[in-house]
């Protein structure tokens, strides 16, 4: 029988939500966040902290006070250069969380005529230009040498997600569902910024092309912006810039749901201030995955062919070099030899990677089939024939 909507869907393994196995040092997303940001958030939740974590709670809003004031010394600054600063037509990473982004992001920045945002400017965001040496200098130890998730290798200066400067500037994002994954989901309205109002969406431009303009002062170039919400804000990202590039890359869903399961486990887990309890879980990675791609149906068509380029993953890891070709001659990036070194010795040294397998009950996967089928038919992936089920 075909699996229905009130049929129960079966919990992936579930991560524990206890903290003894992380580092009292690891650094933790909100540390680094405006004062007033956080005190918005804090109250929206009515400051339901676990016991055992308001400590850090406590940390974030100390912290954001220092944060907050630097960030005003910051912007008055470098405010003649900020507005004076151009910023060149970006590349825009799309795809779903788990999809591939990071490894498209990492081989693009090889070309050392692109430029993007680092850890460190985006978990400070508000004064990285005044910080960043010292920081990244002396407590270089305080970073993990691999992501938690996938054991992608990790560090101050590794490219980052925009979304977290954002959140670390008082931007609201559906990233704080994060910090406090036991409430509601956080912010929805934000993952395509179609339900928010006009002055919201002009704050959050704004804000985005003030931290941009700051990593270009830093490091000039074209700038590759990779966030997964990125996907649901094509016609927002074409208002702030008309000559973008977009890269979509999609991956298999049975592999991109269990990861993406995984990968919010963690991050409730590591950065949560609760002790998560991961109720609801699998129906928000299934309602925010089709709610993504629907709204890149119908945003895709206002991005002019010759700036569009699409990947699936499985084709990008079996040949590295071809896709990349592909993409500089699509959307028009340049000479690619000045980058070819690079990105050679990024293929030879990445050939032992491993990434994380995972088991679906077959009861999940017919449910995957069934709700992600128009994503499996638009891509080309095939849907694994179930014997308990009818087509």
């Amino acid at each position: 029988m075909a699996v229905g909507t009130d049929t129960p869907v079966p919990q992936p393994e579930l991560a524990s939500g206890s903290l003894k196995n992380e580092k009292w040092f690891t650094p933790r997303i909100w540390l680094g966040a405006d004062f007033f940001g956080l005190m918005r958030l804090f109250v929206k939740n009515r400051f339901r902290f676990s016991p055992s974590r308001v400590h850090i709670a406590v940390l974030d809003l100390i912290f954001g006070v220092f944060h907050t004031t630097f960030g005003v010394v910051q912007n008055t600054l470098y405010a003649g250069r900020t507005k004076r600063t151009e910023l060149e037509p970006p590349v825009i990473i799309l795809g779903h969380w788990r999809s591939g982004t990071t490894l498209l992001h990492e081989l693009l920045i090889l070309d050392k005529r692109h430029t993007f945002s680092t850890t460190y400017e985006c978990l400070e965001p508000n004064h990285f230009l005044l910080s960043n040496w010292f920081v990244t200098t002396f407590f270089a130890w305080m970073m993990p040498p691999n992501r938690p998730m996938d054991n992608m290798a990790f560090g101050w200066d590794t490219p980052q997600e925009d979304e977290f400067a954002l959140c670390n500037l008082g931007v609201p994002s559906p990233y704080f569902t994060i910090a406090f994954p036991n409430e509601p989901p956080q912010y929805p309205e934000y993952l395509d910024l179609e339900g928010v109002s006009a002055e919201e969406r002009e704050r959050w431009k704004g804000t985005l092309t003030r931290f941009l303009k700051h990593v270009t002062l830093k490091r000039p170039g074209r700038m590759i912006l990779k966030s997964p919400p990125h996907t649901a804000r094509v016609k927002i990202l074409l208002e702030m810039f008309p000559d973008a590039r977009f890269i979509n890359i999609v991956r298999d869903p049975y592999v991109v749901f269990p990861s993406t399961v995984h990968l919010w486990q963690r991050l409730y887990n590591i950065h949560g201030l609760q002790v998560p309890k991961f109720e609801g879980l699998v129906e928000y990675v299934f309602d925010t995955f089709m709610r993504m791609h629907n709204r890149l149906e119908v945003t895709r068509d206002l991005i002019p062919a010759d700036r569009y380029y699409e990947v699936r993953y499985e084709d990008l890891v079996s040949d590295m070099m071809g896709q990349m070709r592909q993409i500089y001659s699509q959307l028009e990036l340049g000479d690619i030899e000045p980058a070819l070194p690079a990105l050679q010795n990024y293929v030879d040294n990445s050939k032992e990677y491993r990434t994380n397998s995972y088991q679906l009950a077959p009861l999940l996967r017919r449910e995957i089939s069934r709700r992600w089928r128009p994503f499996f038919e638009r891509y080309g992936y095939e849907i694994v024939p179930d014997d308990d089920s009818e087509e």
